[in-house]
C-alpha cells in the first residue's frame, strides 16, 4: 500500500485506553510477597529458636526462678490515732519507722548473675561489706535495741536464709537513703507506739504493740484503752501489689510495691483524765499504799457534775515501752477490775434512805445498844459501849454499825434492796473502761436471815471502787447518779469532734435529801476533845473547806476456814470537795494494810493538790461543829 504523500509514515490510531501507570518504587508486587514471606520466615525461625533456649537450656533456671516470687496483693495497715487526756496531751501515740530486710539468698543469686555478664563487678561478700558499711554509717552501731555494727549486718546479709530482717526501727530518712543506694536492701513500713509519760496512766490507757504475726502486721492494741477502742483507733486499711516470695506473702522482693490505694487513718481519743492530776494521784497512792504496808492500793477522782473520771490510779503499774518485763499482774486496773467488801462506806445507802422517807432527821436521837442481834448474829461497834444516845448524824460521823442496823430495820428489806440498785451497785458502770466487773449485790430473794445484818455495814455484798466513788457522786450531785466515763471525744484526722453523748442521770434521792446527808457527813472529818464527839476521819480535813466523807473498814475471807478474818481488811475511804459546793469527788481502797488503818490521811493529800490544782474556791463558812 503506498505511503502517504511527503513520503512519511502513517500514524497510529489513538488507544482507546487511557496512559499506563508509572511503576511504583521499591519494585513490583511479587518481590514485596517475598519479602514480606521472609522476613515471617526468619520471625518464626527466631521465636523457634527461642522457645528451643526456654524450654531446654533455660528451663529449669526459668522454672525456679517463677517459684520464688508472685504478685500478690497485700493490705497497708493505716495510721493509728492517738491518745489525749482532757487538754489535749497525748498519752499515747504513734511515729513511722521504717525495718530494713534482705533476701540473702535472691541477693547473692541475683548479684552472681550480674557479676556473670560484668566480670568487673566485685563478689557477693564484697558487696555485702560495702552495704554493711554504709548502713552503719547512716544509722550508728544500735538501732532501738537492734546491733547495727558492720560485722552484724555483715553477717547478716550473707546468711543462708531467704529473708532476715537488719533492723527493725529506722528513721524513714535513713532508711529511704539506704533502699534507694542499694537494691538488695528492702524497707518495710511499721509503727511505733510511744508512751511519753511511762507509767502514768498506764492502767487506764493500755499497750498496743506491732504485731507481726498479724496478716498484715498491724499496731494491735491489747491492753486498756487502746485494746477496747482497737477499732476507733486502727482506722481502715489500704491496698497494694508487691512481689513475694513463693510460699509466704509476707517476704517482700525490694522495690516491687505498685497499685497503692492509701489507708484511711484511725481517729484520736481524747479521755477525761487530766494527766497533771493522774501524775499526782499515782504519785501519792504508790507512796501512801508502800507507807501502810498494803498489798494493793487504788484510787479514782471524778468530777462530781459529770461523773467524768479525773484520774484512775494504782500502786503497782507498768511502763509500755518495757512491755516484755510486764507481770500480769501489773496490768490490771484494780479500780474496776477488781472488786472487795467496802465496810462502813455503804453506811450512805441507809443514811440516804432514813432521810428521803422521812424516818429520821439529822439531829434525831437514838439510844444505841453496845450490840445488837440480826437473826443468828450479834453485831458489835468498834468499840465496847452501853446503851448510849447517838444522834442520826453520830450514828454514821462515829460509824456506829448497831445505829446503822437500827436505820436498816426501820427503812425494811425491800426498800433497802431498791436504794442498793440506785446508787448502781451489782451492775457495771458501761463507763467504758475494759475488764470492769459488776461486783455482787445478793438477790432480794436469796437474803438469809443474817443477810440483812451484814448489807447496810458493807458486807456480804461487793463493789468496784469505781462504783463506790459513784455512790458518793450521786450524793454530791444533789442525788443525781451520772454514770461514770472516760471517752470526752473522738477527733478525726481533720481535727474534727465528736462529742460522746452523755449517760444519762439516775435520780438516787431528792436534792434536799442529798445535801442533808453532805451536811451529816461532815461530822466524819469532825475532831474534838471528847470521843463522843468526834468522827473517824479527823485527818481528812482540809483547812478552809467543808469536807464530808466516810471511812469504812472490811474484814477480809481468811481461806483457811472461810470465814471472816480478825486481822486482815478493806480499808476505805470516800468523800467530797468541798460539802458545800461540791466539785470532786475521791474514792480510795487499801487492800490489807498491816502499817495503817485509815486511808483518811491520803484522801487529805489528794485533795489538797485538787484544790490548788483547780483553785476550787474556799467554802463560805467553816464547817460546823456538829453534834453527834
Amino acid at each position: 500500500m503506498p505511503g502517504p504523500p511527503g513520503g512519511r509514515a502513517p500514524r497510529r490510531p489513538l488507544s482507546v485506553r487511557g496512559p499506563r501507570p508509572a511503576k511504583r518504587a521499591g519494585g513490583n508486587s511479587r518481590v514485596r510477597i517475598a519479602i514480606g514471606r521472609i522476613l515471617l520466615v526468619g520471625a518464626l525461625l527466631l521465636a523457634g529458636i527461642k522457645l528451643v533456649q526456654v524450654q531446654g537450656f533455660q528451663a529449669e533456671a526459668l522454672s525456679e526462678a517463677a517459684k520464688m516470687q508472685r504478685a500478690t496483693k497485700q493490705q497497708i495497715p493505716a495510721e493509728r490515732g492517738a491518745i489525749l487526756d482532757r487538754n489535749g496531751n497525748q498519752l499515747a501515740f504513734s511515729i513511722e519507722v521504717r525495718a530494713l530486710y534482705t533476701l540473702p539468698q535472691t541477693a547473692r543469686r541475683t548479684w552472681d548473675a550480674e557479676r556473670a555478664k560484668k566480670n568487673t563487678l566485685p563478689s557477693y561478700e564484697d558487696r555485702a561489706r560495702e552495704i554493711a558499711k554504709f548502713i552503719n554509717l547512716t544509722v550508728g552501731n544500735e538501732v532501738s535495741g537492734d546491733k547495727t555494727d558492720e560485722q552484724t549486718i555483715y553477717d547478716k546479709l550473707t546468711k543462708d536464709t531467704s529473708y532476715i530482717v537488719l533492723a527493725r526501727e529506722v528513721e524513714p530518712s535513713k532508711a529511704q537513703a539506704i533502699v534507694k543506694k542499694y537494691a538488695q536492701i528492702g524497707s518495710e513500713y511499721r509503727a511505733k507506739r510511744i508512751y511519753p509519760d511511762n507509767t502514768i496512766g498506764a492502767n487506764v490507757v493500755g499497750y498496743a504493740n506491732w504485731r507481726l504475726e498479724e496478716k498484715p502486721p498491724i499496731t494491735q492494741g491489747l491492753l486498756g484503752i487502746e485494746n477496747s477502742q482497737d477499732t476507733v483507733l486502727a482506722g481502715r486499711m489500704g491496698q497494694r501489689v508487691v512481689d513475694t516470695m513463693q510460699g509466704d506473702d509476707t517476704l517482700v522482693i525490694p522495690n516491687t510495691e505498685r497499685e497503692v490505694i492509701a489507708a484511711t487513718p484511725g481517729k484520736s481519743l481524747e479521755l477525761t483524765l487530766d494527766i497533771d492530776t493522774q501524775h499526782a494521784v499515782q504519785n501519792m497512792v504508790a507512796q501512801y499504799t508502800a507507807k501502810s504496808g498494803a498489798k494493793h492500793g487504788s484510787a479514782v477522782v471524778l468530777d462530781s457534775r459529770t461523773g467524768e473520771i479525773i484520774a484512775m490510779a494504782d500502786d503497782n503499774t507498768f511502763d509500755p515501752s518495757n512491755y516484755e518485763n510486764v507481770t500480769v499482774d501489773q496490768t490490771r486496773n484494780r479500780s474496776v477490775a477488781a472488786v472487795f467488801e467496802p465496810g462502813s462506806v455503804n453506811k450512805i445507802v441507809a443514811a440516804s434512805a432514813g432521810i428521803e422517807d422521812g424516818l429520821f432527821k439529822p439531829d434525831t436521837v437514838l439510844d444505841v445498844e453496845g450490840s445488837i442481834k440480826v437473826a443468828d448474829r450479834t453485831i458489835k461497834d468498834a468499840w465496847n459501849h452501853g446503851t448510849v444516845p447517838m444522834t442520826f448524824t453520830g450514828i454514821f460521823a462515829r460509824s456506829s454499825n448497831v445505829g446503822t442496823l437500827k436505820t436498816a430495820q426501820a427503812i425494811g428489806k425491800e426498800r433497802y434492796a431498791e436504794m442498793l440498785q440506785k446508787f448502781g451497785l451489782g451492775r457495771r458502770t458501761q463507763s467504758g473502761l475494759p475488764g470492769e466487773e459488776a461486783g455482787l449485790v445478793p438477790p432480794l430473794n436469796q437474803w438469809s436471815g443474817s443477810t440483812f445484818g451484814n448489807l447496810p455495814i458493807g458486807q456480804g455484798l461487793s463493789m468496784t471502787l469505781l462504783q463506790m466513788t459513784g455512790m458518793y457522786q450521786a450524793i454530791a450531785n444533789d442525788g443525781l447518779r451520772i454514770p461514770p466515763r472516760i471517752i470526752r471525744a473522738e477527733i478525726g484526722t481533720d481535727g474534727s469532734r465528736t462529742e460522746m453523748k452523755r449517760p444519762d442521770g439516775v435520780r438516787v434521792v431528792s436534792p434536799e435529801t442529798a445535801r442533808t446527808v453532805r451536811d451529816m457527813f461532815r461530822g466524819v472529818t469532825q475532831t474534838s476533845r471528847d470521843p463522843s464527839q468526834a468522827g473517824t476521819g479527823p485527818a481528812a480535813a482540809l483547812p478552809g473547806y467543808q469536807i464530808a466523807g466516810k471511812t469504812g473498814t472490811a474484814q477480809q475471807i481468811d481461806p483457811n476456814c472461810s470465814c471472816y478474818s480478825s486481822s486482815v481488811y478493806w480499808i476505805t475511804f470516800a468523800g467530797i470537795l468541798p460539802a458545800d459546793n461540791p466539785r470532786y469527788v475521791v474514792g480510795i481502797m487499801l487492800d490489807a494494810p498491816t502499817k495503817s488503818q485509815n486511808a483518811s490521811p491520803l484522801f487529805h493529800d489528794i485533795a489538797s493538790f485538787l484544790a490548788q490544782r483547780y483553785q476550787v474556791p474556799l467554802s463560805a463558812e467553816q464547817t460546823p461543829i456538829l453534834q453527834l
